[in-house]
């Protein structure tokens, strides 16, 4: 009986401690539940996942073709989201998730289609910086690339 015991104490601790550890699942799953919420226009959905201070910013080039980093205000782009009219449909398509994850540190990438009312916008990658904060994993910083041409290769990979 004893022996009964110490194994389903052993089981349910071994349970307990699995619970804490983050996975590449869980780590998708933030960077999921962020675009339930971009592509439903519903910003408390991305809160959620969001930390406070979160920082985004997209690497393009410009018109003139000069490579470009621009540092966006996170409350802009998510009131963009919120009053985006009904008569537009912003679908972003993840084509893979590359995770690596670090104790309290996960990095998730993916490659994305963007469309615009169904039609091809541009294509590019986001890398989200998703960190254990107080009240649980969230992204800290995203980044993106954009651009219009050689899409070809993200569908290649």
């Amino acid at each position: 009986m004893k022996f009964l015991f110490s194994i389903c104490l052993i089981c349910s601790t071994l349970s307990i401690s699995a619970q804490k550890i983050f996975t590449e699942t869980a780590a998708r799953e933030v960077v999921d539940i962020f675009f339930d919420g971009f592509h439903k226009g519903d910003t408390l959905i991305m809160n959620s996942v969001l930390a406070p201070n979160v920082t985004l910013q997209s690497a393009s080039k410009n018109r003139e073709g000069v490579d470009t980093l621009e540092v966006s205000d996170f409350g802009k782009f998510k009131k963009s989201i919120a009053t985006r009219p009904d008569d537009q449909l912003w679908k972003e398509v993840l084509l893979d998730y590359t995770v690596s994850i670090d104790g309290n540190l996960a990095h998730v990438w993916t490659p994305y289609e963007f469309y615009f009312n169904g039609k091809f916008s541009h294509c590019g990658a986001n890398a989200f910086t998703i960190a254990k904060l107080e009240d649980g994993w969230k992204i800290v910083h995203l980044i993106d690339s954009r651009r219009r041409g050689d899409c070809n290769a993200l569908k290649a990979k």
